[in-house]
């Protein structure tokens, strides 16, 4: 995997990820999915064209739709608080923001009793 901004925060977000209670990485659809409990709270796939990532955002989804890249989820996903961020092999995800919504995704998929572990 080649270094950049992409290739970190793809790093990162699959750190965090996989440091939740219980999280779990699997592979459907040729694309990283990382669940709790078999729900996933996350969707990452990298491929040379970009990075796009897929969470679930209870609270923050109408303000996510507003950035110029993210928007709903297909598959029906979107209307029930899933937001799709795409970005290309150029950009540079912001991954501050991208890390608020892993933890709110977790904690809108995860069993109460999972969450309340976090700090």
């Amino acid at each position: 995997m080649a270094g950049g901004p992409l290739a970190r925060a793809e790093v990162a977000l699959r750190k965090q990820a996989m440091a939740y209670p219980e999280a779990h990485e699997d592979f459907p659809w040729g694309e990283s999915a990382f669940k709790v409990r078999g729900k996933t709270f996350l969707f990452l796939r990298r491929e040379e064209g970009g990075m796009s990532l897929s969470v679930k955002l209870p609270a923050s989804a109408d303000m996510a739709r507003h950035l110029p890249f993210a928007g709903p989820t297909g598959y029906g996903l979107g209307r029930s608080g899933w937001i799709t961020a795409r970005f290309g092999a150029k950009d540079a995800p912001p991954l501050d923001l991208l890390q608020e919504w892993l933890e709110e995704s977790y904690r809108a998929v995860a069993p109460k009793r999972l969450s309340a572990l976090l700090p």
